[in-house]
């Protein structure tokens, strides 16, 4: 990548926001020294990182990346041999605890899904038994702890004893000679207490003079007295040196041995923070994540240059490499011309760089090979070179490595020498560089250059807005729409004669009054166009609000809907429940009187699966409600057969009490209902006997199966012995005996009954699917 051009478009700038960004030393240094990559693959890899953090800054906010520091420099000096101090030390442990805080906030996250950032705190080592080694011997403060070692604890009272000894003697001193003292205190001179003695009563207290005042007058004076005291405590603070110095030597081994997982952490973690640091810029910028290609297409929608005050800066849609490769940028000095060619250059840049695009999303950016940028005046006194000398130095280097993968920005193509030349020039440049398929965005004040862009293929005119009425530039792009002079409105404006506009016209051909009236129409169309856009774009914004209000209204209904018909169900089957265990204690008392042989057990069973067939369904999901059928609608007679709509269950008209009003059989209840609640199914079809055939299997109706339970003995094998007869001579091959199991009493029997009867050929128990023990299946000859 061209060097230049970084100092050109201000990309240092951009990488100083990027790098206040950074919440470590590691993140400012990776930050510091970013530049655009020309392989598109890694600069794909690089926006994916950004954007994976941009997304867990907009769901969680805050990221934990406090507590990390470089302390690369440090494990290198302890791999050598070096004593770290405390405070190094301490910041080994903080780096180390900061990881496991990342690696726990990124494991812990359901959302968004970041595979990127999974993949990196997957490789954090935790090291906690080298942090609980450092923290137990070194505080928040960076000291050493008399916890460290038994040795430093029992070193360290011995110093608190002695320095209690002299401050004690010391203190005596202040209080007796207090008249001698130039102040009542006690001082510390060469690490050892002395007393500030006047200098007329130095012979009074003895001992050794450390130190005096600047006049003179006052001596500082270490009494002979305490001289012992002092060099113990100084001997015991030389133990304590050398203990602290010990601890820290096997601290500093403790962080050798484990170097290689310590840099790889320092590595991951720089390059999360660093990530961090990229989705933090973005979002300061309201930027969006550009799509890469390597077909060398721009597509920008409200683009703005990201060095301009955001309440300032004017948004420009900028399109580039598709439809055409080329754009030529014409109109007044001051409108803006040269910020779109640094606009659209150091996006580039920033996407190249992994950075996002301050632009509505849509935005797309191509990854060139080169950019090179020939913008401002780079007149060299020292070099004796002009304004065009220096230009076309430039564009000679230029045109050196221009190619199908080269972005071009020229700044007043052409300036500084004969218009004519100039513009003749410029046109040649252009066609070469176009030549080359390169993705070119040129600005110039050459009337010739506006026919350029409609006379060459893949070249298009462009220009900035001027306000005619304020005099002041807009800062608006219109791509497709050539610049005009403006020179005559702007002259009217000013208050310039009328007659003098006039004879001013007439020196102008009509060729050129022609290309200006069709530059007006062209503005003025685009302008109609654009606030048709903004109007359409402002109703479409409309529509979608009120349909996602419609629909969070339809969800409410639904939702209350629901739970109505949740609420109707469960009042049901309470009613339900409580029916049945009224009648399984009518049951259950029935049994307990001496009347129960009236009653026959399968009676019972009959009854309690009437009880559970009554129970009605809770929805679990949203059902719509059937609509009841025309036949639905007409009217309802005892004995029809109808279906209860708030019950969702079938029931039997048994009285008519009104025109809109039933009383309904339900299982075993009895409810009253309204008309619109009941839909229609059938009506009651008259019984009819079916008359007993004389002919063997021909009209004869006798069941499959014959349920004995409940039965007592005699009477089961009389009704079995009748059974027999009706089944053979309705030809059946083979019927079910329904005897239960109980106390196989009545199996025993069904078994003993086919064994001596000459028409039955075999017997067995039921299958799994046949009743099982239950049942027993009897084969006729």
């Amino acid at each position: 990548m061209n060097q230049r051009v970084f100092h050109v478009l201000e990309y240092k700038k951009i990488i100083d926001q990027l790098a206040e960004f950074a919440a470590s030393s590691l993140g400012k240094a990776k930050a510091a020294a970013l530049k655009p990559s020309t392989d598109f693959e890694e600069v794909v890899q690089w926006q994916n990182e950004t954007d994976e953090a941009a997304q867990v800054i907009r769901l969680h906010g805050n990221v934990p990346l406090g507590g990390i520091f470089d302390i690369k420099p440090s494990i290198k000096r302890s791999t050598i041999g070096g004593v770290l101090s405390p405070s190094e030390c301490l910041d080994v442990a903080s780096t180390i605890y900061g990881g496991k805080q990342m690696k726990r906030f990124i494991d812990q996250m359901e959302e968004p899904v970041v595979p990127i950032l999974r993949g990196l705190v997957e490789g954090i080592v935790p090291l906690n038994e080298l942090e609980r080694q450092i923290r137990g011997c070194i505080d928040d403060n960076g000291h050493v702890m008399d916890g460290a070692s038994d040795k430093l604890r029992t070193i360290r009272s011995r110093v608190r004893t002695y320095e209690s000894r002299v401050r004690d003697k010391m203190d005596s001193y202040t209080k007796s000679k207090s008249k001698m003292l130039s102040d009542a205190i006690v001082t510390i001179r060469n690490d050892r207490y002395v007393l500030p003695v006047k200098q007329e009563y130095r012979g009074s207290i003895g001992g050794i003079v450390h130190d005096q005042s600047s006049s003179g007058a006052t001596l500082f004076i270490e009494p002979q007295a305490i001289v012992d005291l002092n060099n113990q405590l100084q001997e015991a603070k030389v133990q304590e040196k050398h203990e602290i110095e010990r601890i820290l030597k096997e601290l500093s081994e403790a962080i050798a041995s484990d170097k290689s997982f310590l840099y790889q952490n320092v590595e991951l973690l720089q390059k999360i923070d660093f990530m961090f640091a990229r989705a933090k810029l973005g979002q300061s910028m309201k930027a969006a994540m550009p799509a890469m290609n390597d077909r060398g297409i721009i597509k920008m929608k409200q683009a703005r240059h990201p060095l301009i005050n955001q309440e300032e800066v004017v948004a420009n849609d900028i399109e580039l490499g598709e439809s055409f490769t080329s754009i030529v940028i014409t109109g007044p000095n001051t409108g803006g011309k040269t910020v779109t060619l640094k606009l659209v250059g150091l996006c580039t840049l920033m996407a190249q760089s992994g950075l996002q695009i301050p632009a509505f999303d849509g935005v797309e950016m191509a990854v060139f090979e080169n950019v090179f940028a020939d913008i401002g005046d780079e007149q060299s006194i020292e070099q004796n070179l002009s304004t065009f000398s220096s230009h076309m130095t430039n564009i000679v280097d230029i045109l050196q490595y221009v190619n199908d993968k080269t972005l071009v920005l020229f700044d007043e193509l052409g300036a500084g020498t004969d218009p004519q030349e100039g513009a003749a020039l410029a046109m040649s440049i252009l066609d070469e560089v176009v030549q080359r398929d390169a993705r070119v965005i040129a600005t110039t004040h050459y009337p010739e250059l506006k026919a350029y862009g409609y006379n060459r293929e893949g070249v298009i005119n462009a220009s900035v807005e001027f306000d005619i009425q304020t005099l002041q530039p807009t800062y608006r792009l219109l791509i497709g729409v050539p610049g005009r002079s403006n020179a005559f409105e702007i002259s009217r404006r000013l208050g310039l004669d009328e007659h003098v506009i006039e004879t001013a016209k007439g020196h102008i051909g009509s060729d050129s009054k022609s290309v200006e009236n069709m530059i007006a129409s062209l503005e003025e169309s685009t302008r109609g166009a654009d606030r048709d856009y903004e109007e359409a774009e402002k109703i479409l914004e409309q529509a979608q609000e009120l349909h996602r209000e419609l629909e969070d209204n339809w969800k409410k209904f639904e939702d209350k809907r629901e739970q109505l018909y949740q609420r109707a169900e469960q009042k049901a089957e309470k009613a339900v429940e409580k029916a049945k265990m009224e009648a399984e204690e009518i049951v259950k008392e029935l049994r307990n009187r001496k009347q129960q042989a009236d009653f026959k057990e399968h009676e019972w069973i009959e009854a309690r699966k009437t009880l559970e067939e009554a129970r009605p369904e809770l929805a679990n999901k949203k059902q719509k409600q059937n609509k009841p059928s025309s036949a639905g609608k007409r009217e309802l007679k005892a004995g029809d057969e109808v279906k209860l709509l708030s019950l969702n269950q079938n029931g039997t008209v048994i009285d008519v009490i009104s025109e809109n009003e039933f009383q309904v059989q339900v299982g075993i209840m009895k409810v009253k209902a309204k008309r619109k609640d009941l839909e229609y199914i059938k009506s009651e079809q008259p019984l009819k006997e079916k008359p007993m055939a004389t002919v063997k299997g021909k009209g004869y109706h006798v069941k499959t199966e014959l349920d004995l339970r409940g039965e007592r003995y005699e009477e089961a094998l009389t009704r079995l012995e009748k059974y027999i007869d009706d089944a053979i001579l309705a030809g059946y091959p083979r019927v079910s005996i329904i005897h239960g199991k109980g106390t196989g009493a009545l199996r025993n029997g069904v078994k003993n009954f086919a064994d001596n009867h000459p028409a039955i050929k075999s017997h067995r128990s039921g299958g799994m699917n046949e009743g099982g023990g239950g049942v027993t299946i009897l084969e006729f000859a």
